[in-house]
């Protein structure tokens, strides 16, 4: 395939920015509480869409990550202490929000012994104890597979455990930065192992010079490891410094896929051009008919 990095992008990729009212609005409720959203940092597609709804995805251990991956846009390098306010502010603007459904997700902290695991059991402790019935969706790093520290995860009870494939295993070594496609599989199957009745997600983008008999491997073996739900997305470069985009997948080609993930046993699939991990993410977990585990 050639490479299309140069070329505009299809007719279906073309989206609008949303409202600036409320997106204003979003952000000064997010500095109020100096808090951080993978919806800016990762410079998410749907921001405008989400945002204008009231929902945004959190990212938490601030805004610098430890790796370094080829298709992602966060800032990477040496990322600054861990701020223990942070869980709080973040369930505080959970419950002013009102979400019923909130994604946690994080910058890798491969500078911490366990990789940011307290963090995210703190805040999930934090949200549930102040808005009880909402069900708390985390995406994490692999911590390294650091077990004790994924126990300690899992041990909180998150509704929804997420840890992200991203590509197929011939493209990872390029695509993703001290993560493997490997070490994933094993990462979701330990969850399974571990609590068998944790609803995990994964997800994965497309566009980056995959064939479509990989795709469908891929999706075959995030179903062995037990995962329930799938994300299918188109990646788009979000920097010169990134990735360039192969291919701009059809929307018809999305929704084969989605065809093919529930016919082998997924319960939720999005797939589509623009979807994101997070995307969608309440409807997602009402498609699964699961709650707070």
């Amino acid at each position: 395939m050639m490479e299309l990095q140069h070329r505009r992008l299809a007719p279906w990729l073309k989206k609008s920015l949303g409202s600036q009212g409320p997106i204003h609005d979003m952000k000064v409720k997010l500095r109020g509480r100096s808090l951080h959203t993978v919806c800016e940092e990762a410079s998410c597609p749907n921001l405008g869409e989400c945002w204008e709804a009231g929902t945004a995805t959190f990212m938490i251990l601030g805004d610098i990550c430890t790796r370094h991956c080829g298709f992602c846009d966060v800032t990477a390098g040496k990322p600054l202490p861990v701020d223990s306010e942070e869980p709080r502010q973040l369930a505080a603007m959970v419950r002013a929000l009102k979400l019923k459904h909130v994604v946690i997700t994080c910058v890798a902290r491969d500078d911490l012994a366990d990789g940011g695991a307290s963090q995210f059991i703190e805040s999930i402790h934090k949200v549930f104890s102040s808005s009880p019935d909402t069900r708390v969706e985390i995406l994490t790093t692999d911590f390294a597979l650091n077990w004790g520290a994924i126990d300690r995860v899992l041990a909180a009870r998150p509704g929804i455990f997420n840890h992200n494939i991203e590509t197929v295993r011939r493209l990872a070594p390029q695509v993703r930065h001290r993560a493997s496609y490997d070490n994933t599989l094993r990462f979701l199957a330990y969850l399974k192992e571990q609590r068998p009745e944790q609803v995990t997600k994964s997800g994965l983008m497309l566009g980056l010079g995959e064939e479509r008999e990989e795709v469908l491997t891929t999706l075959k073996n995030l179903r062995t490891v037990g995962c329930s739900i799938v994300t299918i997305g188109q990646y788009l470069q979000p920097a010169r410094r990134n990735l360039p985009v192969v291919e701009f997948v059809s929307p018809e080609q999305f929704k084969e896929y989605e065809r093919v993930a529930y016919e082998i046993g997924f319960e939720s699939v999005a797939s589509g051009p623009f979807v994101r991990s997070s995307y969608h993410a309440e409807t997602m977990a009402h498609k699964k008919g699961e709650g707070r585990c």
